[in-house]
């Protein structure tokens, strides 16, 4: 039986995505739920459900066009 061959790969480099949050369009009460939730967990230093908010914004639009 042979030896696998043992060796190191480089480290994946990931670019930093900046991107600034998503704003709720005015007058839609969706919108305006996910923001209010969405400052409540940054409040209480819950970011993953910022990021879960943020993300749901994001394709909330879609039903605004």
């Amino acid at each position: 039986m042979t030896e696998p061959t043992r060796y190191s790969t480089s480290p994946v480099d990931l670019p930093l995505r900046l991107e600034p949050e998503p704003m709720p369009v005015e007058g839609c009460p969706g919108c305006t739920e996910l923001a209010a939730v969405r400052d409540r967990a940054r409040a209480g230093g819950d970011m993953t459900t910022v990021s879960d908010c943020n993300v749901l914004l994001r394709r909330h639009p879609e039903g605004h066009r």
